[in-house]
């Protein structure tokens, strides 16, 4: 133990651990970080090498024995069924279901939601009921075959805080420099400060921005391996990370159909893991987003307001050198093109990921650290009920170049240092002026590459500023771009003319370039002729066909799916979704019609007779239903028993009538046969289909 160990381990007992343990159990189990470090604590309390030796293979056992794995849960409930009793290490929720009127407990890798709980774990552990708890919970079997549970907690010690003393994280935190706090920080996220700049320090600290300030914008883009998910995976349990994939507006803000919040209501921090790789399917989405990042509001239906931080994270294929020097590329590469600049506009910070190490044991602390979870309070503590904001308003003077959006970041990133390493009170002036220049060149980074990417001169104003304590203004450069005359004085080039015209004065395409395609009839206005839809280049137009017996090729998506474009509802008339292959049917042309990003609402109109297994259909389609609803897509059936007719009506004004309706595919000669599932290779039915447009 070296001094700052003593000091730490004295002012905080019980709540730091050794965090080289932690590393050498950590890469051989997927068990999250803060029950690793509550093990360590009660087994290796010790610096004994034979003692925390023996106490590490008792950490293993433990896990072994009761940690429940996802894929595990039918074996651990039949052990409790078994031996009567087992304790679990798991997250555990209570809930208060109203129908029945009573607390149920829900394990999540037990996979029960129906435990019987007695009050006074739910009543002395707060938690239980705000977001669940990690504990040891003991689970006891239920031999009484009258009551409506077969499990219940016969005993529960958590394994997260269920308390936390904000005053007393105050008072120790008085009793450390500004230095070694910053050290403390980081050796309990398992880094080693000796081996690490000031700078890179900072930037450190900056990853945690997101977790203890609500409402703040966050980006960071740079190589692979150098850890910036794990911040957002493994340092709190108040955060969540979406690593990549569709994001969708219900999932992220509102399902109007199950009128519940998204994530942003339930995390203090939604962090994005690949940025790059995130397909938004919907613009709303993105309008939604650019309303919440700006003031942590939107409306949908109803209005929302919700604290959660937004974090960006993701890789940078291209070295820095040459992205600034650069006339086309700039650091905002990576991102989506859905990712304008109001989306931009609205980051607070861009954290340089190429100055940041790679991951490696050299830079990993053998020193102690806080637990985990402690840490993770403290943050939640401050990101809850913490406001640093009027304080720094009140100290800091920014130039006449720093605007709105740039005073709010930058100031927002100065509270979250604050809260960080001065939770207990004011920082000296030299340290506030230090936190300032970090926050203005985080934000300036973001600037610089909006004022690369527009056209015009509305974010030229990039020398953003502040006045120091003796009345100096000091402008701050990024590194990476302040002798890059491509950044600092980017060509404004007309984006109206074609390629042979985009190339700045005096300059000649390099091979380096993306090529820049022509403008296609959609984006220089062309008006759409009678009878006919645009998309892109191409035009849709009536079409009469036949699909012969036997003719492969032919699925929804390549009948309906071009005709979906601008749609918002589509009605579909069929009487016969009877059997379970015309069902399934339904489910695959539903699968097809959602892939047009604007559909939020699926009609259909069917009719039954007497041999219709009444309740196995409504049971399916009720299934249906549930499964749009989780993608915010309204399911309606409608019966009517004079159906005959077979057609698909479409709000956008094309109508397209397939003489057999959904069931035109031959029922396959085998179920492992090719053709058996992608329908491209089924063989189908004659029959005839007309696409047309509706005159009224």
């Amino acid at each position: 133990m070296d001094a700052l160990d003593q000091k730490l381990t004295s002012i905080f007992d019980g709540k730091v651990v050794r965090k080289d343990l932690l590393h050498r159990i950590k890469k051989g189990t997927n068990v999250p970080t803060f029950v690793l470090e509550f093990l360590l604590a009660r087994f290796c309390a010790s610096d004994d090498p034979a003692e925390i030796q023996a106490g590490m293979e008792a950490v293993l056992e433990t896990l072994n024995d009761n940690y429940v794995r996802p894929n595990e849960a039918n074996a651990a409930q039949s052990r409790v069924a078994t031996k009567g009793k087992h304790r679990f290490i798991d997250k555990v929720h209570v809930n208060y279901v109203e129908k029945d009127r009573r607390h149920w407990a829900a394990l999540e890798n037990f996979d029960s939601r129906r435990v019987a709980i007695s009050e006074k774990f739910y009543r002395d552990h707060e938690r239980l009921l705000q977001g669940g708890l990690w504990a040891e919970v003991t689970i006891a079997y239920n031999e009484i075959e009258d009551d409506d549970y077969t499990f219940f907690v016969e005993d529960l010690r958590p394994i997260q805080l269920s308390r936390f003393d904000f005053g007393a994280y105050c008072e120790g935190r008085a009793q450390f420099t500004r230095d070694e706090w910053l050290d403390v920080v980081l050796r309990s996220v398992g880094l080693e400060p000796a081996k690490l700049s000031n700078r890179v320090k900072l930037h450190f600290i900056a990853r945690l921005a997101p977790l203890i300030e609500a409402n703040y914008n966050f980006i960071e883009l740079g190589p692979r391996g150098t850890g910036k998910s794990y911040f957002f995976s493994e340092f709190t349990p108040y955060s969540t990370l979406v690593s990549g994939g569709q994001a969708t507006k219900a999932t992220l803000f509102y399902n109007m159909q199950r009128r519940k919040i998204g994530l942003v209501g339930f995390w203090d921090t939604v962090a994005f893991d690949e940025v790059g790789g995130i397909k938004i399917k919907d613009q709303d989405t993105i309008q939604i987003m650019k309303d919440f990042l700006a003031n942590g509001r939107f409306s949908r239906g109803v209005e929302v307001i919700a604290q959660a931080s937004m974090a960006f994270v993701g890789n940078l294929d291209l070295s820095v050198a040459q992205i600034v020097n650069s006339e086309v590329f700039d650091l905002f590469q990576p991102l989506p093109k859905e990712f304008d600049l109001a989306i931009q506009d609205r980051f607070a910070a861009y954290v340089p990921g190429w100055e940041m190490p790679k991951n490696s044991s050299e830079f990993l602390t053998s020193n102690y650290g806080f637990i985990t979870d402690y840490l993770g309070e403290a943050f939640h503590y401050q990101f809850k009920q913490s406001n640093r904001y009027e304080e720094v308003s009140a100290r800091i003077k920014l130039g006449k170049a720093v605007e709105g959006r740039d005073e709010k970041g930058i100031k927002k990133t100065v509270c979250a240092f604050l809260k960080i390493l001065h939770p207990h009170g004011k920082p000296s002036d030299e340290e506030f002026e230090e936190y300032v220049a970090y926050a203005i060149e985080a934000r300036r980074r973001v600037k610089e590459q909006m004022n690369k990417r527009k056209s015009d001169d509305e974010f030229a104003r990039i020398n953003l500023s502040y006045f120091n304590t003796t009345g100096e203004e000091v402008v701050v450069y990024c590194p990476e771009s302040r002798h890059a005359t491509a950044t600092q004085e980017p060509s404004r080039r007309n984006i109206h003319a074609d390629i042979e015209h985009d190339t700045p004065t005096g300059q000649t395409p390099t091979a380096d370039a993306p090529s820049r395609s022509r403008l296609t009839l959609a984006d220089k206005g062309a008006e759409a002729i009678p009878g006919e839809m645009q998309t892109g280049e191409s035009l849709l137009q009536e079409r009469h066909f036949t699909i012969y017996y036997g003719d492969t090729g032919n699925t929804y998506e390549s009948i309906v799916l071009p005709y979906l474009q601008g749609a918002k509802a589509l009605e579909i008339e069929d009487p016969y979704i009877r059997a379970i292959h015309q069902i399934q049917n339904l489910v695959r042309f539903c699968e097809a019609a959602i892939k047009a990003p604007t559909i939020r609402r699926i009609v259909l109109t069917t009719s039954y007779d007497d041999q219709t297994d009444l309740k196995m259909v409504a049971e399916r389609l009720e299934e249906l239903k549930q499964s749009l609803l989780e993608l915010d897509i309204e399911f309606q059936v409608n019966v009517n028993e004079r159906l005959h007719d077979r057609e698909i009506r479409i709000d956008n004004g094309w109508t397209i009538k397939i003489g057999r309706g959904l069931d035109f595919f031959q029922k396959p000669d085998s179920w492992n046969g090719v053709g058996a599932h992608d329908l491209a290779h089924r063989r189908c039915l004659e029959t005839k289909v007309d696409i047309f447009r509706r005159t009224s």
